[in-house]
């Protein structure tokens, strides 16, 4: 496995990153190391400031660049404000922004349909006011509450009954019915 320099690396991650950025697939095929090499030193260079570090020391005249963050890192605030910051942009200016931004238009219309969505007028049921199908639920809740409670009881009656049964054999169970039995012979 060859091992590569920081310098070289950051050379690399800048041409990913870059104005004229290129895909780390292409870059792969042109530089002979592997895609997911590339990928990850873009990741490291990402999370880590050692991006930052290197440009001190190799370029200080010019401002590191920031590597592109994944649309699911972007706070809500950042998604709100790169919706109306996109609103009024069409064509060669909207690919423009997005390309800054590392985006897809298919990332901004989600974003825009989920600010819609969380700004609808749809009126809102307290905690008190249930739909009829929720005190339906909770209605047949109650009843199963209550015929679990009557089962189990009936279960441990019969669990007494044959308890009675089994300590006193026949005497103890149904003495009425025997009784009468013996006093009309």
């Amino acid at each position: 496995m060859a091992r590569y320099s920081h310098k070289f690396r950051m050379q690399m991650v800048r041409r990913m990153v870059g104005a004229n950025r290129i895909s780390a697939t292409a870059l792969a095929a042109e530089i002979g190391i592997p895609q997911p090499t590339l990928s990850r030193w873009l990741r490291e260079a990402a999370t880590v400031s050692t991006m930052k570090a290197d440009d001190k020391k190799t370029a200080p005249e010019k401002a590191p660049e920031k590597a592109p963050r994944r649309p699911q890192d972007w706070t809500p605030e950042e998604r709100l404000q790169a919706v109306l910051e996109a609103r009024s942009l069409e064509g060669a200016d909207l690919g423009a922004f997005l390309r800054s931004r590392g985006l897809h238009e298919s990332d901004l219309a989600e974003w825009r349909q989920a600010a819609i969505g969380a700004l609808s007028t749809a009126p809102r049921r307290s905690r008190r006011g249930r739909s009829p199908e929720q005190k339906r639920i909770r209605q047949l809740e109650r009843e199963l509450d209550r015929k679990d409670k009557a089962l189990a009881e009936t279960a441990a009656l019969l669990v007494m009954l044959k308890k009675a049964e089994a300590l006193w054999g026949d005497e103890g169970v149904g003495t009425r019915e025997k009784s009468a039995k013996k006093r009309s012979r």
